[in-house]
């Protein structure tokens, strides 16, 4: 029996990408082994002895569940919290951390969820092999392509190239975080990376939120500009800041 480690179990509007404004329920999985220069779901080192679980959905009302979790555990509390909803809850957004690096995990827990609710997974994107272990249970991708003048980390071009076309089996969008820094060149491989898997998928440029050492969002005329620049290569380009930043929502 497999066991995860959880930080967060809400309900909440999503606020990134192209789901934004959907209600869903989150499951924030423990752990990344990248520390981005401006990631806000930074958590200690060790494992967390408990999860913070809402118990009304939307109120803020938390209590603690001890970790780790079995899949039959988290499940039942999912379902706790469909009922206690109605039928608000038709989405399961897994996020972190990163998900991806508790794959065993969650090959036995999704086939659990999958038959109650449609899964979104956000992901850092340089898991090919993990992804394609999990695909088949997963409805929509929302996948970051890390540009190394942004994220303060090495490269991962081949890595997102490989994870990208095994994402491309089903829905499917890109997020790349623009700060001040974001170097135009970087920018261009992301949107020739995307565009040789295929160009019509939906890249969604989203500014930076400052966070402890990210002091500055990049200026409207950056994000105008790094929008344009990639029209060419690909049909849709959206700019979207994190909504839930903005509307006090988790």
């Amino acid at each position: 029996m497999q066991r995860a480690f959880i930080d967060e179990i809400f309900s909440s509007i999503q606020g990134e990408g192209i789901l934004v404004g959907q209600r869903h329920l989150f499951v924030r999985f423990h752990g990344c082994s990248l520390r981005c220069h401006y990631c806000d779901t930074i958590t200690s080192v060790g494992a967390p002895g408990f999860c913070t679980v809402e118990k009304t959905p939307g109120k803020k009302d938390m209590y603690l569940v001890p970790n780790p979790f079995t899949s039959k555990k988290l499940t039942r509390i999912l379902l706790r919290l469909k009922r206690a909803s109605k039928t608000l809850h038709s989405a399961l957004a897994i996020t972190g951390g990163e998900p991806l690096e508790q794959t065993d995990f969650l090959l036995e827990w999704l086939p659990q969820v999958k038959k109650y609710f449609t899964i979104f997974l956000e992901t850092n994107g340089i898991h090919p092999a993990h992804l394609k272990r999990l695909i088949r249970y997963i409805d929509t991708i929302g996948m970051d392509i890390k540009l190394p003048s942004s994220t303060a980390q090495r490269e991962f071009w081949e890595e997102h190239e490989s994870f990208l076309r095994i994402a491309h089996k089903k829905r499917v969008f890109i997020k790349i975080v623009v700060t001040a820094d974001t170097d135009k060149f970087e920018l261009l491989k992301a949107g020739a990376l995307i565009s040789k898997v295929d160009r019509k998928i939906p890249t969604i440029l989203q500014p930076v939120t400052p966070f402890q050492s990210v002091r500055q969002s990049p200026t409207s005329a950056q994000l105008m500009d790094s929008q344009e620049s990639l029209t060419g290569l690909l049909d849709e380009v959206r700019v979207i800041p994190q909504v839930h930043k903005l509307c006090f929502f988790p």
